[in-house]
């Protein structure tokens, strides 16, 4: 049985309400160890052994969803790294109470309201409530040319609304209500504002910060 498959049978024995498990993958063959473990990066596992593998699969954004642990192990498994995983333990979810997380197409119009009626360019922030949702984020809101914010669950990215760098307005609502769509959750923030700029052979105005330019 394929790594991949090895997971999707433990994740089927898990108990009810798990929230956390902790998985040991023993490698067949110590020679594979450092290129499992660079497939395997996003999980960031730490190698307990010359052959043994650690890492963490969680429901609540604090490690790897199930559903990218399969992607990650399926890596191993076309590059015919072999090994055997088990679970090493598991934890329940926390019980709490979801906070309303307002749609994004709908953040996107409140923050638009706030702007003052001359508007000319902004730098915006999406802010994510899982890293899982960075990919498809990026990829849905592609027009805008999202720039990932460090290794924070967030993109920025410029919007114009007649002229210049950034995108308009009415395609970035287009593109949040395809998020919504997906399902992916967060909030949206202007981090600056220019009103009324006029372009003088440039496309538009750039802001500095922490030395670079945006």
């Amino acid at each position: 049985m394929n790594l991949a498959e090895q997971w999707k049978t433990l994740g089927s024995e898990l108990p009810e309400g798990w929230g956390r498990a902790e998985l040991r993958l023993e490698l067949r063959d110590e020679g594979t160890a450092a290129e499992a473990a660079g497939l395997m990066g996003p999980a960031q596992p730490y190698r307990a052994k010359p052959t043994v593998l650690r890492f963490a699969s969680a429901l609540d954004g604090s490690a790897l969803s199930p559903d990218n642990v399969v992607r990650l192990l399926r890596r191993l498994d076309n590059a015919r790294i072999g090994g055997t995983l088990t679970l090493a333990g598991s934890g329940q979810a926390a019980i709490r109470v979801e906070p309303e997380v307002t749609p994004l197409a709908e953040s996107w119009r409140r923050a638009l309201a706030g702007l003052p009626a001359d508007w000319s360019d902004l730098l915006c922030e999406l802010e994510l409530l899982s890293t899982d949702y960075i990919e498809p984020a990026a990829v849905l809101c592609i027009q805008m040319n999202p720039r990932r914010d460090g290794n924070r669950a967030a993109l920025r990215f410029r919007a114009a609304r007649q002229a210049g760098y950034g995108i308009s307005p009415q395609m970035a609502g287009r593109c949040f209500e395809r998020c919504d769509e997906a399902d992916i959750r967060g909030s949206i923030t202007v981090l600056r504002v220019l009103s009324d700029t006029k372009l003088v052979a440039t496309q538009g105005p750039v802001w500095m910060l922490a030395g670079k330019t945006v």
